[in-house]
């Protein structure tokens, strides 16, 4: 299990930007038994998908969008875009105007993010020392918009 938490969490961190130069974190498992492991973020790989590539697909979309910056400086990745349907109902093929029986929805995903917590430490000179930790958890974003039927509950 923990091999496995492994290898999902390397994939992850590959597409997180960071500095210039390669950072070294340290995760832990939150089991009694812990154990800490060390990360590379490698700055060198890039993600492969660009903004600008993510925004001509969202505006040849039948339900487009817009995407908004979201930011927490004490999460991994700190900068996470999120889909932002722009209109309610869906395009119509001819490109005039909304499509009243179709509605935009937006799509859900749920990725892995590490957030960063301040863990207080005294060392052996009984001096107060901040450590910060790595703690593995998951957010749920919008990646897109699609076009649906509306829900419609017959009366009786």
């Amino acid at each position: 299990m923990l091999l496995t938490r492994v290898f999902l969490l390397l994939g992850f961190v590959s597409v997180i930007p960071v500095a210039s130069k390669t950072q070294i974190i340290s995760v832990q498992e939150l089991r009694p038994r812990g154990k800490t492991m060390q990360l590379a973020l490698d700055s060198s790989v890039k993600s492969y998908l660009s903004h600008s590539s993510a925004s001509n697909i969202a505006n040849l979309s039948l339900s487009p969008w817009t995407y908004i910056d979201t930011y927490n400086s004490s999460r991994l990745p700190q900068k996470i875009l999120q889909a932002n349907c722009s209109t309610s109902g869906c395009l119509n093929l001819q490109g005039r105007g909304e499509d009243a029986s179709l509605e935009a929805k937006p799509i859900k995903y749920q990725v892995l993010v590490l957030y960063r917590t301040l863990k207080k430490k005294n060392n052996k000179k009984g001096k107060k020392k901040n450590k910060y930790i790595f703690m593995l958890g998951t957010e749920e974003i919008t990646v897109g918009c699609t076009c649906v039927r509306p829900t419609v509950i017959p009366q009786e």
